[in-house]
């Protein structure tokens, strides 16, 4: 069974591999990282890891029994009590109904451990596996996403308000 866990500074090697070995699939839907992001892997998850201990961050990993990860789904700009979500999940995971159950629990985790009350989430117009995934776990759509937020691509802003 996949766990969901907090970002380690010893999952570094597992987190490139899910990137790399992901690379065209995420490309098909996200813009790509670039190169830069895999020459200065290390550097980018340190810097990512000091964030993330900042607390202004916080980092969460899906990973399977075997120690690879299926997922990174990640909660950015922690500020009064809301955040920004984004997520990629593994092509080998995908259209499983594990993005949308990983969101889920991403939820009650921003709510119990890091005091959220809404979450935000942005997703470009052709990307309708995630606006499925979205909505699927409670958000709403609230808005126009610019390029600028989704790597020069147009979307939609999503929003879910995790208050009882």
């Amino acid at each position: 069974m996949p766990e969901l866990m907090r970002l380690h500074a010893d999952q570094a090697a597992a987190v490139l591999a899910f990137e790399l070995a992901n690379r065209g699939y995420f490309a098909a839907s996200v813009s790509d990282r670039g190169d830069d992001f895999f020459d200065r892997f290390t550097d980018r998850y340190g810097a990512s890891l000091a964030e993330q201990e900042s607390g202004g961050c916080a980092f969460y990993l899906l990973v399977d029994e075997d120690g690879s990860v299926l997922g990174r789904f990640n909660l950015y700009d922690l500020a009064d009590g809301t955040a920004t979500l984004g997520y990629r999940v593994a092509e080998q995971a995908a259209g499983r109904g594990v993005a949308t159950a990983t969101v889920r629990a991403l939820c009650a985790i921003a709510t119990a451990r890091h005091g959220l009350h809404t979450l935000r989430a942005a997703t470009s117009h052709e990307n309708a596996a995630s606006r499925k995934v979205l909505t699927k776990a409670g958000f709403v759509p609230v808005g126009p996403a610019a390029p600028a937020d989704l790597g020069d691509k147009s979307g939609i802003w999503y929003q879910c308000d995790l208050r009882p």
